[in-house]
Protein backbone atom coordinates (compact mmCIF):
# COMPACT_ATOMS: atom_id res chain seq x y z
CA UNK A 1 0.00 0.00 0.00
CA UNK A 2 1.04 4.05 -1.07
CA UNK A 3 1.92 5.44 2.08
CA UNK A 4 1.08 9.22 2.29
CA UNK A 5 2.54 11.30 4.66
CA UNK A 6 1.09 14.84 6.50
CA UNK A 7 2.96 17.12 8.96
CA UNK A 8 1.79 19.97 10.56
CA UNK A 9 4.44 22.76 11.22
CA UNK A 10 4.29 25.09 14.61
CA UNK A 11 4.53 25.39 18.38
CA UNK A 12 4.40 22.58 20.76
CA UNK A 13 1.49 24.01 22.15
CA UNK A 14 -0.93 24.20 19.41
CA UNK A 15 -2.27 20.91 18.91
CA UNK A 16 -2.08 19.29 15.07
CA UNK A 17 -4.88 18.56 12.66
CA UNK A 18 -6.31 15.63 12.36
CA UNK A 19 -4.87 13.31 10.56
CA UNK A 20 -1.04 15.26 10.83
CA UNK A 21 1.75 14.91 12.53
CA UNK A 22 3.19 18.16 14.34
CA UNK A 23 6.97 18.72 13.81
CA UNK A 24 8.20 21.59 15.66
CA UNK A 25 11.43 23.16 16.21
CA UNK A 26 13.26 20.54 18.41
CA UNK A 27 12.27 17.92 15.99
CA UNK A 28 15.64 17.14 14.47
CA UNK A 29 16.13 14.11 12.01
CA UNK A 30 16.69 10.77 13.50
CA UNK A 31 16.81 7.51 11.33
CA UNK A 32 14.03 6.01 14.11
CA UNK A 33 11.53 8.60 13.33
CA UNK A 34 12.56 8.97 9.73
CA UNK A 35 11.66 12.49 9.52
CA UNK A 36 13.40 15.98 10.73
CA UNK A 37 14.80 19.00 10.55
CA UNK A 38 18.99 18.73 9.37
CA UNK A 39 19.58 21.64 11.52
CA UNK A 40 17.32 22.83 14.73
CA UNK A 41 19.71 25.77 16.18
CA UNK A 42 17.87 28.35 13.63
CA UNK A 43 14.11 26.80 12.86
CA UNK A 44 11.93 29.04 15.14
CA UNK A 45 7.89 28.79 15.13
CA UNK A 46 5.07 31.40 16.05
CA UNK A 47 1.25 30.87 17.21
CA UNK A 48 -0.73 33.70 15.47
CA UNK A 49 -3.83 32.21 17.41
CA UNK A 50 -5.95 33.80 15.00
CA UNK A 51 -5.99 32.01 11.48
CA UNK A 52 -7.18 28.47 12.59
CA UNK A 53 -6.07 24.70 11.41
CA UNK A 54 -3.18 24.71 9.13
CA UNK A 55 -2.72 28.63 8.74
CA UNK A 56 -2.36 29.20 12.50
CA UNK A 57 1.05 28.46 13.60
CA UNK A 58 4.15 27.77 11.50
CA UNK A 59 7.88 27.25 11.48
CA UNK A 60 10.29 29.61 10.61
CA UNK A 61 13.22 27.18 8.88
CA UNK A 62 16.37 29.45 8.63
CA UNK A 63 19.25 27.28 6.62
CA UNK A 64 17.90 24.15 7.11
CA UNK A 65 16.45 21.25 5.63
CA UNK A 66 13.30 18.47 6.37
CA UNK A 67 14.13 15.12 5.67
CA UNK A 68 11.35 12.55 5.41
CA UNK A 69 12.36 8.91 4.83
CA UNK A 70 10.25 7.53 1.63
CA UNK A 71 11.20 4.61 -0.69
CA UNK A 72 12.33 5.24 -3.99
CA UNK A 73 10.32 6.93 -6.26
CA UNK A 74 8.14 9.85 -7.87
CA UNK A 75 6.49 11.79 -5.11
CA UNK A 76 3.89 15.05 -5.15
CA UNK A 77 4.57 17.52 -2.79
CA UNK A 78 2.30 20.40 -1.45
CA UNK A 79 3.47 22.71 0.49
CA UNK A 80 1.84 25.66 2.57
CA UNK A 81 3.38 28.85 3.08
CA UNK A 82 2.34 32.25 5.02
CA UNK A 83 1.82 34.45 8.09
CA UNK A 84 -1.28 36.07 9.31
CA UNK A 85 0.61 39.57 9.82
CA UNK A 86 4.12 39.47 8.28
CA UNK A 87 5.33 39.36 4.43
CA UNK A 88 7.37 35.81 3.62
CA UNK A 89 9.79 35.19 1.32
CA UNK A 90 10.69 31.43 1.15
CA UNK A 91 12.94 29.49 -1.65
CA UNK A 92 12.85 25.67 -1.81
CA UNK A 93 14.87 23.32 -3.06
CA UNK A 94 14.76 19.25 -3.40
CA UNK A 95 17.67 16.81 -3.38
CA UNK A 96 21.25 18.31 -4.59
CA UNK A 97 19.66 21.86 -4.82
CA UNK A 98 17.02 21.31 -7.25
CA UNK A 99 15.34 24.64 -7.38
CA UNK A 100 11.35 23.91 -6.76
CA UNK A 101 9.93 27.26 -5.44
CA UNK A 102 11.84 30.34 -5.81
CA UNK A 103 11.58 33.29 -3.62
CA UNK A 104 7.59 32.81 -2.88
CA UNK A 105 6.26 35.31 -1.08
CA UNK A 106 3.14 36.03 0.27
CA UNK A 107 2.08 39.53 2.03
CA UNK A 108 0.45 39.40 5.48
CA UNK A 109 -2.70 37.49 5.97
CA UNK A 110 -2.20 35.82 2.30
CA UNK A 111 -1.52 32.27 2.42
CA UNK A 112 -0.29 30.35 -0.92
CA UNK A 113 -0.48 26.38 -1.18
CA UNK A 114 2.42 25.28 -3.89
CA UNK A 115 2.92 21.95 -5.43
CA UNK A 116 5.99 20.40 -7.04
CA UNK A 117 6.93 16.84 -8.09
CA UNK A 118 10.26 15.49 -7.01
CA UNK A 119 12.26 12.79 -8.03
CA UNK A 120 13.51 10.37 -4.82
CA UNK A 121 16.19 7.76 -5.16
CA UNK A 122 18.39 7.79 -2.21
CA UNK A 123 14.89 7.08 -0.26
CA UNK A 124 14.98 10.03 1.47
CA UNK A 125 13.03 13.02 0.37
CA UNK A 126 15.12 16.30 1.55
CA UNK A 127 13.26 19.86 1.63
CA UNK A 128 15.76 22.57 1.90
CA UNK A 129 14.85 26.24 2.91
CA UNK A 130 16.10 29.50 2.65
CA UNK A 131 14.78 32.82 1.79
CA UNK A 132 14.70 36.67 3.21
CA UNK A 133 11.71 35.12 5.89
CA UNK A 134 10.98 31.77 4.96
CA UNK A 135 8.25 29.92 6.29
CA UNK A 136 6.22 26.55 6.45
CA UNK A 137 3.13 26.08 7.72
CA UNK A 138 2.03 22.35 6.43
CA UNK A 139 3.60 19.83 4.03
CA UNK A 140 1.89 16.81 2.52
CA UNK A 141 3.81 13.90 0.30
CA UNK A 142 1.68 11.56 -1.87
CA UNK A 143 3.23 9.16 -4.55
CA UNK A 144 2.73 9.20 -7.92
CA UNK A 145 4.23 6.60 -9.53
CA UNK A 146 2.16 7.24 -12.89
CA UNK A 147 3.73 10.47 -13.28
CA UNK A 148 5.42 11.41 -16.07
CA UNK A 149 9.05 11.90 -15.48
CA UNK A 150 11.37 13.82 -17.92
CA UNK A 151 14.79 12.53 -17.78
CA UNK A 152 17.77 14.41 -18.25
CA UNK A 153 21.68 12.89 -19.99
CA UNK A 154 24.11 15.37 -20.11
CA UNK A 155 27.54 16.79 -18.08
CA UNK A 156 28.25 19.42 -15.92
CA UNK A 157 26.37 22.02 -17.69
CA UNK A 158 23.12 19.97 -16.79
CA UNK A 159 24.05 18.05 -13.82
CA UNK A 160 22.77 18.56 -10.22
CA UNK A 161 25.71 20.35 -8.32
CA UNK A 162 25.86 19.68 -4.68
CA UNK A 163 25.05 21.87 -2.25
CA UNK A 164 28.71 22.88 -0.88
CA UNK A 165 29.17 24.02 -4.21
CA UNK A 166 26.84 27.32 -4.00
CA UNK A 167 26.39 29.40 -6.08
CA UNK A 168 27.41 26.64 -8.93
CA UNK A 169 24.61 24.84 -10.81
CA UNK A 170 23.53 23.19 -13.48
CA UNK A 171 20.44 24.34 -15.85
CA UNK A 172 18.83 20.64 -15.56
CA UNK A 173 19.25 21.75 -11.64
CA UNK A 174 16.67 24.61 -12.39
CA UNK A 175 14.51 23.21 -14.57
CA UNK A 176 11.99 21.89 -12.03
CA UNK A 177 10.63 25.47 -11.17
CA UNK A 178 9.43 25.54 -14.73
CA UNK A 179 7.45 21.69 -14.92
CA UNK A 180 4.65 21.48 -12.74
CA UNK A 181 3.34 19.20 -10.32
CA UNK A 182 2.37 16.56 -12.59
CA UNK A 183 5.61 15.71 -14.28
CA UNK A 184 8.72 15.13 -11.88
CA UNK A 185 12.14 15.94 -13.48
CA UNK A 186 14.68 13.01 -12.81
CA UNK A 187 18.55 14.68 -13.09
CA UNK A 188 20.81 12.26 -14.53
CA UNK A 189 23.64 14.33 -15.81
CA UNK A 190 26.83 14.14 -14.41
CA UNK A 191 30.42 16.23 -14.52
CA UNK A 192 32.66 15.27 -17.33
CA UNK A 193 30.60 12.72 -18.83
CA UNK A 194 30.63 12.54 -22.82
CA UNK A 195 27.85 10.55 -24.88
CA UNK A 196 30.43 7.87 -24.32
CA UNK A 197 31.56 7.42 -20.85
CA UNK A 198 28.03 8.40 -19.77
CA UNK A 199 27.32 4.83 -21.49
CA UNK A 200 30.62 3.27 -20.61
CA UNK A 201 29.90 4.00 -16.63
CA UNK A 202 26.54 2.13 -16.50
CA UNK A 203 24.57 5.32 -16.15
CA UNK A 204 22.16 4.80 -19.10
CA UNK A 205 21.60 1.52 -18.19
CA UNK A 206 20.30 3.29 -14.45
CA UNK A 207 17.79 5.27 -16.78
CA UNK A 208 16.58 2.21 -19.00
CA UNK A 209 16.08 0.93 -15.74
CA UNK A 210 13.51 3.49 -14.61
CA UNK A 211 12.12 5.25 -17.56
CA UNK A 212 8.65 4.06 -18.52
CA UNK A 213 6.53 4.61 -21.76
CA UNK A 214 5.64 8.29 -22.73
CA UNK A 215 8.30 9.47 -20.64
CA UNK A 216 10.78 12.05 -21.87
CA UNK A 217 14.53 11.76 -22.20
CA UNK A 218 16.59 15.24 -23.05
CA UNK A 219 19.96 14.43 -24.25
CA UNK A 220 22.83 16.96 -24.24
CA UNK A 221 26.06 15.94 -24.80
CA UNK A 222 29.20 17.69 -26.60
CA UNK A 223 31.24 19.65 -24.08
CA UNK A 224 33.42 16.49 -23.34
CA UNK A 225 33.07 14.81 -26.66
CA UNK A 226 35.28 17.20 -27.69
CA UNK A 227 38.26 15.93 -25.22
CA UNK A 228 40.91 13.58 -27.02
CA UNK A 229 41.00 10.22 -24.92
CA UNK A 230 39.51 6.89 -25.42
CA UNK A 231 37.76 6.80 -22.74
CA UNK A 232 35.58 10.46 -24.10
CA UNK A 233 36.26 11.66 -27.24
CA UNK A 234 34.06 10.68 -30.14
CA UNK A 235 34.06 12.57 -33.68
CA UNK A 236 31.40 14.75 -34.92
CA UNK A 237 30.02 12.91 -37.69
CA UNK A 238 30.89 9.45 -36.93
CA UNK A 239 31.05 8.20 -33.53
CA UNK A 240 29.28 11.32 -31.80
CA UNK A 241 26.10 10.33 -33.86
CA UNK A 242 26.32 6.62 -33.51
CA UNK A 243 26.83 7.42 -29.61
CA UNK A 244 23.58 9.89 -29.84
CA UNK A 245 21.47 7.08 -31.52
CA UNK A 246 22.00 4.43 -28.68
CA UNK A 247 20.16 7.16 -26.69
CA UNK A 248 17.02 7.90 -29.76
CA UNK A 249 16.79 3.63 -30.38
CA UNK A 250 16.39 2.83 -26.45
CA UNK A 251 14.22 5.69 -25.60
CA UNK A 252 11.99 4.77 -28.91
CA UNK A 253 12.31 0.55 -27.93
CA UNK A 254 10.94 1.79 -24.73
CA UNK A 255 8.02 3.99 -25.78
CA UNK A 256 9.69 6.93 -24.37
CA UNK A 257 10.56 10.62 -26.02
CA UNK A 258 14.22 11.48 -26.76
CA UNK A 259 14.77 14.74 -27.08
CA UNK A 260 18.20 16.19 -28.86
CA UNK A 261 19.46 19.02 -27.21
CA UNK A 262 22.59 20.88 -28.63
CA UNK A 263 25.33 22.02 -26.73
CA UNK A 264 24.80 25.37 -24.61
CA UNK A 265 27.58 27.75 -25.34
CA UNK A 266 30.77 28.66 -23.53
CA UNK A 267 31.60 32.46 -22.77
CA UNK A 268 33.83 33.85 -25.42
CA UNK A 269 33.73 36.57 -26.96
CA UNK A 270 35.25 38.22 -30.09
CA UNK A 271 36.60 41.68 -29.93
CA UNK A 272 33.06 42.35 -31.48
CA UNK A 273 30.82 41.47 -28.49
CA UNK A 274 29.34 38.91 -30.67
CA UNK A 275 29.76 34.79 -29.01
CA UNK A 276 32.71 32.84 -30.44
CA UNK A 277 31.38 29.18 -30.96
CA UNK A 278 33.65 26.57 -29.07
CA UNK A 279 31.65 23.33 -30.23
CA UNK A 280 31.28 23.68 -34.02
CA UNK A 281 30.89 20.58 -36.04
CA UNK A 282 29.23 18.87 -32.56
CA UNK A 283 26.56 21.15 -33.17
CA UNK A 284 26.42 20.87 -36.56
CA UNK A 285 26.24 16.76 -36.30
CA UNK A 286 23.10 16.80 -33.87
CA UNK A 287 21.26 19.05 -35.97
CA UNK A 288 21.78 16.64 -38.93
CA UNK A 289 20.68 13.50 -36.12
CA UNK A 290 17.89 15.49 -35.81
CA UNK A 291 16.74 15.63 -38.59
CA UNK A 292 18.01 12.30 -39.81
CA UNK A 293 15.84 10.59 -37.36
CA UNK A 294 13.09 13.05 -36.85
CA UNK A 295 13.88 13.58 -33.47
CA UNK A 296 12.73 16.70 -31.45
CA UNK A 297 15.37 19.01 -31.27
CA UNK A 298 16.15 22.17 -28.49
CA UNK A 299 18.65 24.10 -30.24
CA UNK A 300 20.00 25.37 -27.06
CA UNK A 301 23.13 26.62 -28.36
CA UNK A 302 21.85 28.83 -30.63
CA UNK A 303 19.42 30.46 -28.41
CA UNK A 304 22.38 30.84 -25.08
CA UNK A 305 24.36 32.48 -27.55
CA UNK A 306 21.62 34.71 -28.47
CA UNK A 307 21.30 35.33 -24.83
CA UNK A 308 24.71 36.06 -23.85
CA UNK A 309 25.34 38.18 -26.53
CA UNK A 310 22.62 40.05 -25.09
CA UNK A 311 24.10 40.15 -21.88
CA UNK A 312 27.22 40.90 -22.87
CA UNK A 313 31.17 40.14 -21.91
CA UNK A 314 30.51 41.81 -18.43
CA UNK A 315 26.59 40.72 -18.06
CA UNK A 316 27.70 37.28 -18.49
CA UNK A 317 29.62 37.03 -15.69
CA UNK A 318 26.66 37.19 -13.73
CA UNK A 319 25.34 33.67 -15.75
CA UNK A 320 28.77 31.78 -15.06
CA UNK A 321 31.09 31.22 -12.56
CA UNK A 322 32.64 34.57 -12.08
CA UNK A 323 33.42 35.17 -8.40
CA UNK A 324 34.98 37.85 -6.64
CA UNK A 325 37.28 36.68 -3.43
CA UNK A 326 34.89 36.40 -0.72
CA UNK A 327 32.27 37.21 -2.86
CA UNK A 328 30.68 33.17 -1.65
CA UNK A 329 32.00 31.46 1.20
CA UNK A 330 32.22 28.53 -1.01
CA UNK A 331 35.05 30.05 -2.78
CA UNK A 332 36.87 32.27 -0.82
CA UNK A 333 39.58 32.93 -3.12
CA UNK A 334 36.92 33.79 -6.21
CA UNK A 335 36.68 31.88 -9.82
CA UNK A 336 36.62 32.95 -13.06
CA UNK A 337 35.12 30.09 -15.53
CA UNK A 338 33.59 30.67 -18.94
CA UNK A 339 31.74 27.44 -18.73
CA UNK A 340 29.50 26.62 -16.08
CA UNK A 341 26.82 28.68 -14.47
CA UNK A 342 26.29 30.18 -11.13
CA UNK A 343 22.69 30.06 -9.73
CA UNK A 344 20.92 32.82 -11.70
CA UNK A 345 22.84 31.73 -15.08
CA UNK A 346 21.15 27.88 -14.55
CA UNK A 347 17.87 29.53 -14.18
CA UNK A 348 18.31 31.60 -17.29
CA UNK A 349 19.85 28.91 -19.83
CA UNK A 350 16.91 26.14 -18.08
CA UNK A 351 14.37 28.81 -18.74
CA UNK A 352 15.46 28.87 -22.40
CA UNK A 353 15.53 25.11 -22.26
CA UNK A 354 11.65 25.04 -20.70
CA UNK A 355 11.17 27.70 -24.12
CA UNK A 356 12.38 25.38 -26.58
CA UNK A 357 10.16 22.45 -24.71
CA UNK A 358 6.94 24.59 -25.09
CA UNK A 359 7.94 25.57 -29.19
CA UNK A 360 7.99 22.29 -29.87
CA UNK A 361 4.26 21.66 -28.75
CA UNK A 362 4.50 17.73 -27.95
CA UNK A 363 1.46 16.72 -26.48
CA UNK A 364 1.27 16.11 -23.60
CA UNK A 365 4.21 17.41 -22.31
CA UNK A 366 3.28 20.78 -23.31
CA UNK A 367 0.37 20.47 -20.23
CA UNK A 368 3.24 19.55 -17.89
CA UNK A 369 5.11 22.76 -18.88
CA UNK A 370 4.08 25.91 -16.20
Amino acid sequence: MLQHYRFDFGTETCPPVEGYTKITPKHAYEASTGCGFTRTERVNAKDRVEPGALRRDFCIPLDTAFQVDVPDGTYKVSVLLGDEIADTDTTIKAGEGRLMVHKQRTQPGHFVRTSFSVWVTDSRLKLTFSGMAPRINALEIDPVPQACTIFLAGDSTVTDQPADGYPYAGWGQMLPMFVKADAAVANYALSGRSSLSFIREGVLDTIWSKIKPYDYLLIQFGHNDQKYGEDRYTEPFTTYKETLKVYIDGARERKAVPILVTSVQRRFFEADGTLRDTHGDYLTAVRELAEETGVPLIDLAATSKTLFEQWGPEGTKALFMWLAPGEFMNFPDGTEDNTHFQQQGGIEVARLVYEGLKELKLKPLMLYLR
